[in-house]
């Protein structure tokens, strides 16, 4: 998740279908990439359909997708989705839940879209870590796992964990990944291509929505601001962030300090800071786990840095 710049190598992706899955799902996972490697001119992207016991998959309508693999193949892969549709929640298979348990435990990012999270949840692989789901699971996902940190986003990127809602949302998603890897021109290209040009940012459903929130049209700010968004728990240094937008750190300083306000890590800090009281006050994680899941690398420093910016420390709110 974290390649920049375009000599990158093949970017390996596995899509692990589980029966029932949506078609409208799997077409906006899987399409933006084979866009990318068209526009690019070049493999960009390459794609292996997974199932639970190899041969076909059965999409919830009428149409059938085959897989190159099965659950249990040693892959090399660099991301892993899981799609499922129908209802995830009675999904039950060990093999499936061990060989995800592996892939995890080999340092591999895993993601689930729609019903898919709900596997990985089950699976025990969404401890700690913030996630998002389909609307039409959230609720029996919350029931049978209240201490699941779920979100009503579109899409949830977590360090090694990144969930997805299902429907179109994975085109949003597909567009922060490309961009992240080959930069935000590119990957507008890319979502031109399905006359997709209002780009939804993780945490809201409109672009408008992130224009009145940071309170700026300026498109450069936007697009840095929307990916510090999708790196919460490992946040992207200054020079990352400069070299996404296509200018320099000290471009990029000055235009936050005059449009912001402030430096562009010191924003990026109180985002994170935001998003640390939003866990403090809703979660049951402990000061550790908060100080993690919003990129301090201690309770310590995360309870300096709540304490220079707040007044008093992260322990007080929370009592």
């Amino acid at each position: 998740m974290d390649r920049i710049g375009t000599d990158s190598p093949v970017y390996r992706i596995g899509v692990l279908l589980i029966d029932g899955f949506a078609l409208m799902s799997y077409a906006s996972v899987v399409e933006p990439f084979r866009a990318a490697n068209l526009l690019s001119r070049r493999q960009l992207y390459s794609l292996t359909n997974i199932t639970p016991g190899g041969g076909t998959a059965h999409s919830s309508g009428a149409a059938r997708v085959d897989a190159a693999a099965q659950v249990g193949d040693d892959l090399k892969l660099d991301l892993l989705l899981v799609l499922a549709g129908g209802d995830p929640v009675s999904f039950d298979d060990p093999a499936v839940f061990r060989w995800l348990g592996r892939m995890a435990r080999s340092g591999l990012t895993l993601g689930g879209v729609s019903g898919g999270p709900v596997i990985l949840a089950r699976a025990g692989l969404m401890g700690g870590r913030r996630m998002t789901v389909h609307w039409e699971h959230a609720e029996a996902l919350a029931e049978i796992s209240p201490m699941l940190l779920i979100e009503r986003s579109l899409y949830v990127i977590d360090r090694d964990r990144v969930t997805c809602a299902g429907g179109t949302a994975p085109m949003d998603l597909m567009h922060a990944i490309i961009a992240r890897h080959h930069g935000p021109v590119f990957a507008r290209l890319v979502s031109d291509w399905f006359l997709h040009t209002n780009i939804r940012p993780s945490g809201d459903p409109q672009r408008g929505g992130l224009v009145e929130r940071v309170g700026t049209t300026n498109a450069i700010i936007l697009d840095v601001v929307e990916s510090m968004e999708s790196h919460i728990a490992d946040p992207l240094t200054l020079e990352h962030l400069a070299q996404f937008a296509e200018i320099s750190s000290r471009q990029l300083n000055r235009l936050f300090r005059r449009i912001m306000g402030q430096t562009t890590m010191a924003y990026y800090r109180d985002l994170r800071l935001d998003k640390a009281q939003n866990l403090l006050r809703n979660s049951p994680l402990s000061l550790t786990e908060v100080a993690l899941a919003t990129g301090f690398s201690s309770s310590s420093h995360f309870s300096k840095a709540h304490t220079d910016s707040f007044g008093m420390p992260p322990s007080k709110l929370r009592n």
